[in-house]
């Protein structure tokens, strides 16, 4: 590290401890927007600050005053002034400016919002399985309306969705106790407008709806087929998009992949911010072990640390099935264990009944895929996506490969759970992998490591 470089990093340390200890953001927001931020130019007259991601930019800039005043206490010298950019834009220096926009308030309260008070931020457990969607959920709670809307989270169940939904409503709730917010699901929002029409009070529900300044709409999918509810919807989703308020949309899959569901709603879904959450990793797993153990307020120090290691390797499908697992172990070692410490041998006895093991991840095309992104360091978003680069389409080709060999699946089949790519890609990726590790030790050694974690 150059002379300069380490200046510049340790002026930053201590500029941002400043501003953790003023509060003036809460600790989610620091973490996600902030800490990750770096210190790559200081004259006397202004500090230039790199920022990852466009959101980032939109959110601390409209915060410049705050970090003007922060760094000019760290350096006291009341001449600089700070600018936000983004990596490529360093390399050219030339500051993007961006409309500060008004925070949206609300007159007035739902009186009932459906939203579960326990799930928030802070017990929200982050990894890159669901970095994206927390980060965008985040970005919508800090600002409704004004960056993502509407924002469709999709991925299979219990991986957190509803989570999500709930965080951003208490969010927003904390920031803005006026504001008008609701949590639903679609099949009772089809219920609600059965009801209403049955009631002839469809008119002063669709009005009531208007009035929302953040809806929270759960498993979208549910509303495939239900003729009527998407006329309801249709109408409501346009008020509140041409009013800018925050709509935030949950599914078990994309827009255009939900069979049922009219153009003109799956055109309007796609029009905001779309990002997937994947099955948890082997680290995000244990994290989510520890938190749930800390939930229960159990004593974390009565398991051997390779009994939490075998529950994340062995059923870490879902957050669900996680939990489930966790607590099986709890009543059996309750209820049928001698000890009071839970051991290895402990955890593997509650999880076998007539001495077959259950609950155990199956290997599957999802858990290949899963383990296949550990290995790499990837999202199973990534490896199904249409990018190219180099690392990403390797990972790709061995996953299909490891599909194949393992489960014997159709070409057809497997090209439907790799992005619908079409089954001479499927083919094509199987034959370059079958080749090449005859010749490159590496790729074979990566195989079998793989390999060994389907055990």
């Amino acid at each position: 590290m150059t002379t300069m470089k380490f200046y510049l990093d340790d002026i930053w340390a201590k500029t941002k401890s400043l501003i953790k200890e003023s509060n003036y953001f809460d600790e989610p927001i620091f973490n996600t927007y902030i800490q990750d931020t770096t210190l790559a130019l200081l004259t006397d007259t202004k500090a230039t600050i790199i920022v990852p991601t466009y959101l980032q930019k939109v959110i601390l800039t409209e915060e410049l005053n705050f970090f003007n005043e922060t760094i000019q206490k760290t350096l006291d010298k009341e001449t600089i002034q700070c600018e936000i950019l983004l990596e490529n834009e360093f390399k050219k220096p030339q500051e993007l400016r961006q409309e500060e926009a008004p925070l949206v308030v609300a007159p007035r309260q739902v009186q009932n919002d459906g939203i579960a008070s326990n799930q928030t931020f802070d017990n929200f457990v982050v990894g890159p399985s669901n970095k994206e969607s927390h980060s965008a959920a985040l970005g919508c709670a800090y600002r409704p309306g004004q960056f993502y809307t509407p924002l469709f989270i999709y991925g299979n169940s219990g991986l957190g969705k509803t989570h999500l939904l709930n965080a951003i409503g208490n969010y927003i709730k904390k920031l803005n106790p006026d504001a008008k917010v609701l949590y639903t699901s679609s099949s009772d929002f089809v219920r609600k407008v059965a009801t209403c029409i049955q009631n002839r009070t469809i008119e002063d529900f669709k009005d009531q709806m208007y009035a929302l300044d953040v809806l929270l709409i759960d498993d979208i999918q549910f509303l495939a087929g239900k003729e009527k509810s998407h006329e309801i919807f249709f109408h409501i989703f346009n008020e509140l998009i041409y009013n800018k308020k925050q709509i935030v949309i949950t599914s078990d899959r994309l827009p255009t992949d939900i069979k049922g569901l009219e153009d003109r709603l799956i055109s309007r879904f796609s029009s905001g911010l779309s990002v997937g959450v994947d099955s948890p990793e082997f680290e995000t797993s244990l994290a989510i072990l520890e938190m749930k153990i800390k939930n229960k307020s159990v004593d974390p120090s009565i398991f051997d640390e390779d009994v939490l290691s075998y529950i994340a390797s062995n059923f870490s499908k879902d957050v669900r099935m996680l939990e489930g697992a966790l607590n099986r172990l709890l009543f059996y070692s309750i209820e049928f264990s001698q000890n009071d410490h839970i051991n290895l041998e402990t955890a593997m006895n509650a999880f076998k009944t007539n001495g077959e093991q259950i609950y155990t991840n199956e290997l599957d095309t999802k858990t290949i895929k899963r383990i296949v992104a550990d290995y790499y360091g990837l999202t199973q978003t990534q490896l199904v996506s249409k990018a190219r680069t180099k690392a990403i389409s390797n990972a790709r080709h061995i996953a299909i490969y490891l599909c194949r060999k393992h489960l014997d699946l159709p070409y057809n089949k497997i090209g439907e759970d790799f992005g619908k790519r079409d089954h001479s890609t499927i083919i094509s990726a199987c034959d370059k992998i079958d080749k090449k590790i005859k010749t490159d030790p590496l790729l074979a050694r990566a195989i079998f490591e793989i390999e060994e974690k389907f055990k």
